[in-house]
């Protein structure tokens, strides 16, 4: 009898054991854009915030070449989480672009969770150029740094020139090289983007230093055809790029980042994170200005985001419940809520 009472309670403690093993912090592989890149310190600061909030979870942010990257790593099984804009769900749906001929390598397909900044792009030329270029057509037949090859600024800006038909040379280049590349003539003008209508890339902050560049805002002309072709313009404040922009104010294109998982995540858990970052909303602008809007109206914000996206990936059933309880779900999207097959 002593025994067995005995080995029954080894065997608890044995299974204690391998279910407390079982408990422990499970490592996340979050993937999100190149160091440098907003993408990157914003990560950098959420994942600080998860860490700590979510002890169940361990976050590795693992920078990619750009956040296209990310999201094609998260498809075929490369990454745990991922860095996805409305930009990139378009194509993905629409089998176009940067996701050409992309489907057949999909094993799981991404949906939308947090939707975490609106990011604006703009152009910005030498500031001793503004008298030669006044208005974005003028850069047809000129080379221009539009962004690397796989980043979603990039893919917003050469969307919004074709819109106009802007017929530019792309330059590829090294972040770094930017600044000295426009001084030296090599380029004509590159993407001057803003976070949250607040801030910019810390790459743009630091050729600010050497280089003294203004912003080249669209003329009316051409801010009526990017709207009738679909884009919104947000008038954005010059002290979002930390420097003198040689113009009252920029007028910038904006379109929708987040930090996404997938069904991988429970319900429960991706609520509970939605939650937490609300929670410290303040705590992460303070760390970073991009996470203004989250911090002034995360409910508004998630609506937006998944209104620019929804017709082109699911809905996490997380994010879903969050928006209920915060009022701000339109019961149309019902049917987009991801389920697990």
């Amino acid at each position: 009898m002593k025994k067995g009472m005995i080995l029954l309670i080894a065997a608890g403690f044995i299974f204690g054991a391998v279910a407390d093993g079982w408990s422990q912090a499970k490592d996340i592989k979050w993937a999100t854009s190149a160091a440098g890149s907003s993408g990157h310190r914003a990560l950098v600061n959420l994942g600080a915030v998860l860490d700590k909030e979510m002890p169940n979870y361990r976050i590795a942010v693992l920078p990619t070449p750009g956040a296209i990257v990310s999201v094609k790593g998260y498809a075929t099984g490369q990454f745990d989480a991922y860095y996805g804009a409305d930009i990139a769900f378009y194509e993905l749906a629409n089998d176009s672009d940067r996701f050409k001929g992309f489907k057949a390598s999909i094993k799981r397909y991404p949906i939308q969770s947090f939707w975490t900044f609106s990011v604006e792009v703009g152009v910005g030329i030498l500031a001793k150029d503004k008298g030669k270029i006044k208005q974005w057509k003028d850069l047809s037949g000129q080379p221009v740094f539009t962004g690397p090859l796989p980043w979603d600024v990039r893919a917003h800006l050469e969307k919004s020139f074709r819109q106009l038909g802007v017929k530019h040379v792309y330059r590829e280049m090294d972040l770094s090289s930017v600044g000295s590349q426009l001084e030296a003539g090599n380029i004509k003008a590159f993407n001057a983007y803003t976070n949250a209508e607040i801030t910019t890339a810390p790459w743009i902050i630091e050729i600010s230093v050497g280089t003294d560049w203004a912003i080249l805002n669209p003329s009316q002309e051409e801010i009526d055809l990017l709207r009738k072709g679909g884009f919104r313009i947000a008038e954005v404040k010059p002290e979002a790029f930390k420097k003198d922009i040689h113009a009252p104010k920029a007028l910038l294109l904006p379109f929708y980042y987040g930090f996404h998982v997938g069904l991988e995540f429970s319900e429960q858990d991706v609520y509970k994170m939605l939650t937490v970052i609300e929670k410290r909303a303040a705590d992460l602008a303070k760390a970073d200005s991009a996470y203004n809007q989250i911090k002034d109206d995360m409910p508004g914000f998630q609506r937006r985001g998944v209104e620019a996206a929804v017709d082109y990936v699911p809905i996490h059933p997380g994010l879903a419940k969050y928006m209920k309880e915060r009022k701000v779900w339109d019961s149309k999207w019902e049917a987009r809520i991801a389920k697990p097959k």
